[in-house]
């Protein structure tokens, strides 16, 4: 099973493609429907998308 992914993983991501490989829902496949872990998916980027903005400053 994957590890759950974390606002401090940010630190890893030097482009978009990092971003996409980093990204991990570790419940995805319990989920009930495939669009709730897609939502799930997009939650847990912007999440990292965020720290990235709040390291920048």
């Amino acid at each position: 099973m994957p590890r759950r992914t974390y606002e401090n993983d940010a630190i890893l991501i030097e482009n978009a493609y990092d971003l996409e490989i980093l990204v991990k829902d570790k419940r995805e496949i319990w989920r009930s429907k495939p669009s709730n872990a897609i939502r799930r998916q997009r939650r847990y980027k912007k999440k990292l998308i965020n720290e990235l903005f709040k390291n920048i400053k």
